[in-house]
């Protein structure tokens, strides 16, 4: 009598391409990588393995800095009014926020924090939206299009971060800023046609609160210049949300993934690199790979799991000689 297969021999099979029920049937042709589909399967048995070693952990002080962080950076405001900040050394934090919070609000993004149905599901959703305030981008958006470039990676219609693709690294960091420009056809204009072509009502909210963040900005900044406060808001919010977007821009988007084109399979849409700048000031993104292959994988354990995955990926020809 047969039985119904579990969840991962369904996992298995999808990524070795085999057929319902293949039993012993004879290897296929081997593939791009060289392997034949039980080579491919056993390789993924064990990736499998390791990789659930890695997943969950202690997420508690991804909350602890997304909210001292955000208190921090919103103290900044009435101080600068009150004459009693240190304006230069504030700006420094402010863009250390704006950036570090896309990583606190990229776990919540996947839910990392506390799944739908659990008791934390209320911090994952807090920790999500206070992350992103500092650069201007509702968390509903910002995960909305995050998922959508895990789904469709590296497809120049339908990944959301296509238009970050640039042939090398200072073309990168000049798209970061020139994508942003009115009249360009850059990240938000890109952004709006997936959320039309989603038709859903989380994007159709997604839009609205959008709208709504980027007036309270502007009312921010407008409030605090009438008042004589130009220079602080400037500091404070709009040049750090700049600087921070380009910096999320280039390490989470065009250096883990450049060159873009043609590269959508599991092991290639994603680089290992060596950052210049080191596995923490890059955001982790050295072994991004990692990530797309298991979300449910923290940042702060994706490069210990690089490691004990480094002979599998090798395998599976991925290029592990940066790291």
């Amino acid at each position: 009598m047969a039985t119904e297969e579990s969840a991962e021999s369904l996992l298995l099979r999808r990524d070795i391409g085999a057929p319902p029920h293949a039993g012993d049937r004879p290897a296929l042709p081997l593939g791009p990588d060289g392997l034949d589909r039980y080579t491919r399967r056993d390789l993924r048995k064990e990736e499998l393995a390791i990789a659930r070693q890695f997943i969950g952990g202690r997420m508690w002080p991804y909350a602890l800095a997304a909210f001292g962080c955000f208190a921090v950076w919103l103290s900044f405001f009435p101080l600068a009014i009150l004459g009693v900040l240190n304006l230069p050394l504030a700006f420094v934090l402010s863009t250390v926020f704006a950036v570090g919070g896309y990583v606190t609000s990229h776990e919540a993004m996947h839910s990392n924090i506390g799944r739908a149905g659990e008791p934390r599901r209320w911090l994952n959703e807090a920790v999500g939206q206070v992350s992103t305030i500092p650069i201007v981008f509702p968390f509903s958006m910002a995960r909305l299009m995050h998922l959508e470039h895990h789904y469709h990676c590296n497809d120049p219609e339908r990944d959301p971060d296509y238009t970050d693709e640039a042939p090398n690294m200072w073309a990168a960091w000049y798209k970061t800023w020139y994508n942003r420009q009115p009249g360009v056809d850059g990240s938000i204009h890109h952004y709006k046609r997936i959320l039309a072509d989603m038709g859903t009502p989380a994007a159709a909210r997604a839009l609205k609160e959008t709208v709504a963040l980027q007036l309270l900005f502007m009312a921010v900044l407008f409030t605090m210049a009438w008042t004589g406060h130009a220079v602080a808001a400037a500091a404070l919010w709009w040049l750090p949300r700049h600087i921070g977007l380009s910096y999320i821009r280039f390490y989470l988007s065009w250096a883990p993934h450049h060159p873009r084109e043609g590269r959508r399979g599991r092991y290639e849409n994603t680089n290992v690199f060596k950052s210049r700048l080191g596995h923490v000031l890059s955001m982790g993104m050295e072994t991004h790979i990692v990530h797309h292959l298991y979300p449910a994988i923290p940042n702060h354990r994706t490069r210990p799991a690089y490691h004990a995955l480094k002979p599998i990926l090798a395998a599976r020809g991925v290029d592990v000689s940066p790291l």
